[in-house]
């Protein structure tokens, strides 16, 4: 076959009507320019035009220095399916180090992704399977995936590891993680696996979408244990939302994450934790000029890292629990996070507290922060069920209830069979419910509960407060404050609690504006031990 340097894929035996197998005379394509690229050094693109490709049974083995261009999203799509092959994944590109001995040495250099569709909706393996991705690719350098849109996978839509000099951006990845229940690996919408190529790997993921997938929108996480986390990855302009998780850190080095929106995720927007692989967390990171709103379960949640981490100028709010959470799970790093950074965020009008700490801090600084109007689930327990009781697909409603709107966020609804929901926010008398998994468009996948159905809502936790401390806090600077309620009615209960688990040592607490809560200025169970406070209102 003569190899030229750019490839019509028409001419070279694909299809693309739609029907046809193009796994075969794809692979004989990358197979032929790769070859040829490794003879001359001159790398080679595969040219799509509009149609609908299918990928059958098997995925493509990629060749380094070859290039798959497309017509544009909806214009070039790869369907693929694996009717013949239930038990084998099926991505459209792989090239990893278990199948294929990737690596440093043996790597995917000078390659583009671009202007196309990968369609995963036909793939269904007889038990999840992690590799039945969109793209699987490792120890990839050099490369660009641009334009892509990537969607109903049954594991994650663009799960490509170790990119060095690599640039990932205008992907839009919904759906994915489709056979994932939300507890495996995987199963994400964009997941890089880090850590390959050493200290640093130089790797931008920019103005990307992820949307409605099985566990992350987007995540970074290392792949061994014993490996250096790495520095040099940046998240920018990226839009996560409807995602168990919307951007997670699971074992980066000074992670960068700006100017991004996590709205609507199911557990936290933000993640830092020892829930991947290696159970390491990230460490290091600046998250700022970011909008953390909305997602069911917390804004931030922050443990099982040694510290620093930074947070500034984000705006983090109306959350279904609390603003920001710090704690530690089973399994990772417990030792006390270091030089933790809450400067200039805007916290409010979260479910429980604004900045809730549960895990030990050392030196922790939190200053110029306006944490305000948390606490809004106020609402006494409820329960109903009869005439004017219905439900829909998201929402439950008591045409005779008088609740207090948004007073029962994050609360579990429970309704007459056992079935439960998680209540997003209400009015007087509807409820608005989460779906029941990302992508989901019900919160009941059993079916919509009967009219007059018996329901009920648990109490109001109390204090909900500006600031709580929970666990052992030491020498911290708290500074520059304004932890308020001017809400009506106000709900957050205080400004600082320090519980009786709690011990606050040394450090300094001043020049905060701690007035107009609910109860009180402060509530101590625990008293602080040293330290210096002064001139705070309140």
């Amino acid at each position: 076959m003569t190899a030229p340097l750019t490839a019509d894929a028409h001419a070279y035996g694909l299809v693309g009507d739609g029907t046809a197998d193009d796994r075969p005379a794809l692979q004989k394509l990358v197979d032929a320019l790769g070859d040829a690229t490794a003879a001359d050094g001159r790398p080679r693109t595969v040219r799509v035009p509009a149609g609908r490709y299918v990928i059958r049974d098997r995925p493509v083995l990629w060749r380094s220095g070859v290039s798959l261009i497309g017509a544009g999203r909806g214009a070039t799509c790869f369907a693929l399916c694996n009717p013949g092959a239930p038990t084998r994944p099926v991505p459209l590109a792989w090239f990893t180090t278990a199948q294929h001995g990737a690596g440093r040495d043996n790597h995917i250099a000078d390659v583009t992704f671009a202007h196309f569709e990968i369609d995963g909706s036909r793939v269904e393996t007889e038990e999840y399977e992690v590799l039945a991705k969109g793209l699987g690719l490792q120890y990839v350098l050099r490369g660009r995936f641009t334009d892509l849109y990537i969607h109903d996978t049954a594991a994650t839509g663009f799960g490509c590891d170790f990119l060095q000099d690599t640039v990932v951006e205008g992907v839009l990845a919904e759906r994915c993680g489709r056979q994932d229940p939300g507890e495996k690996m995987g199963g994400a919408g964009i997941g890089i696996g880090v850590g390959g190529w050493g200290p640093v790997e130089r790797t931008a993921i920019t103005d990307c979408t992820a949307t409605g997938n099985g566990t992350n929108g987007i995540f970074l996480e290392l792949q061994q244990d014993d490996w250096v986390p790495p520095r040099g990855i940046r998240v920018t302009a990226c839009h996560t939302e409807d995602n168990r998780y919307g951007i997670s850190d699971w074992g980066a080095d000074g992670l960068l994450v700006t100017g991004c929106t996590m709205l609507g995720n199911h557990v936290a927007g933000f993640d830092v934790s020892a829930q991947g692989t290696t159970s390491v967390g990230g460490r290091g990171g600046i998250v700022t000029g970011c909008v953390i709103d909305g997602n069911v379960g917390d804004g931030i949640a922050l443990g099982n890292t040694p510290g620093p981490y930074a947070f500034r100028g984000n705006r983090v709010s109306g959350n279904g629990r609390y603003g920001y959470w710090q704690h530690n799970l089973a399994g990772g790093d417990q030792e006390p996070a270091t030089d933790i950074v809450l400067e200039s965020n805007d916290i409010h009008d979260n479910a429980l507290d604004g900045i809730r700490v549960d895990a030990p801090l050392h030196e922790p600084a939190i200053f110029g922060n306006r944490v305000r109007n948390n606490g809004r689930r106020a609402a006494p327990a409820t329960d109903g069920g009869g005439e004017g009781v219905h439900c829909g697909p998201l929402s439950l409603t008591d045409e005779n209830a008088d609740w207090p709107p948004g007073g029962h966020r994050g609360k579990e609804l429970t309704v007459g069979d056992g079935r439960n929901a998680v209540v997003t926010g209400n009015t007087a008398t509807e409820l608005t419910l989460a779906p029941s998994r990302p992508g989901a468009d019900t919160a009941w996948p059993d079916g919509t509960p009967a009219p007059g159905v018996t329901y009920r809502l648990p109490d109001c936790p109390a204090p909900r407060t500006g600031l709580t401390a929970a666990a052992a806090v030491v020498h911290p600077y708290v500074h520059g404050n304004r932890v308020r309620d001017d809400g009506h009615p106000r709900t957050q209960t205080h400004a600082l609690w320090i519980a009786h688990e709690a011990t606050w040592t040394g450090g300094r607490v001043s020049g905060n504006d701690f007035s107009g809560n609910a109860s009180a200025a402060t509530r101590f169970d625990s008293a602080p031990s040293g330290g210096r406070w002064r001139d705070n209102d309140g």
